[in-house]
C-alpha cells in the first residue's frame, strides 16, 4: 500500500473513530484529508455526504470540498457527485446545506439530471429566495444549451425570475 493510501486509511478510521466526538474535531480531520490525492477520497466524502445522520456542518464542509475538486474528483467521479448533490437540494432539509449543494452543481450542469433538478428548484415558489436565486445562477452557468434554453424560457414566465431568465435568453442571443 503506497503512503497516499495508508494516509487516507488512517484519516478515515480517524474520522470514524471521532463519530461521537464535536462537529469541530470531525472537521479537524476532514480538512486534514484535503491535502490527500487519492481516488478513495470522493467515494469517502460522498458516503458522509449521503448520511442524513451526519451534523449538516460537516455535510456543507463536504459540499464546498467537492466544489473545490479535492485535487481527486476524476471525470468518472463526477455523475456520482452530481446525484448526491442534487439529492441534498431536492431531499435534505437544511436550507444552507441545499444552498450550496445547489451553488456547488453549477460546476455539474453537463451531467444528465443535474440541469432539470435546478429547473425545478428556480420553479418551486414554496422555497426560499436564496435557494431559488442560487438554483437558477446555477443553471445560468451551463451556457446555452439546447436544454437550458428550454427550461431559462419556462423559468421566463416565473414571477420571481422571469426578467432574469429573459435577460439571460438575451445574452446568450436566444429569444
Amino acid at each position: 500500500m503506497s503512503d497516499v493510501a495508508d494516509e487516507l486509511t488512517r484519516l478515515v478510521n480517524e474520522y470514524r473513530a471521532r463519530a461521537s466526538a464535536t462537529v469541530t474535531s470531525r472537521l479537524d480531520v476532514l480538512m486534514d484529508l484535503e491535502r490527500v490525492r487519492h481516488p478513495g477520497v470522493v467515494p469517502f466524502l460522498l458516503e458522509l455526504l449521503r448520511d442524513s445522520l451526519e451534523s449538516d456542518e460537516v455535510r456543507i464542509h463536504v459540499v464546498k470540498q467537492l466544489r473545490n475538486g479535492t485535487g481527486v474528483l476524476v471525470p468518472a467521479n463526477r455523475p456520482g457527485v452530481a446525484v448526491a448533490l442534487s439529492h441534498v437540494l431536492t431531499r435534505a432539509s437544511a436550507e444552507e446545506l441545499r444552498l450550496q449543494a445547489a451553488l456547488a452543481l453549477g460546476d455539474f450542469t453537463d451531467v444528465d439530471g443535474v440541469l432539470s433538478s435546478l429547473s425545478a428548484i428556480s420553479l418551486a415558489a414554496d422555497e426560499s429566495l436564496d435557494l431559488r436565486y442560487a438554483a437558477f445562477t446555477s443553471l445560468e452557468r451551463s451556457g446555452p444549451t439546447a436544454e437550458s434554453v428550454a427550461l431559462l424560457r419556462q423559468i421566463a414566465a416565473d414571477e420571481a425570475f422571469g426578467n432574469a431568465a429573459r435577460n439571460v435568453l438575451s445574452a446568450w442571443h436566444v429569444n
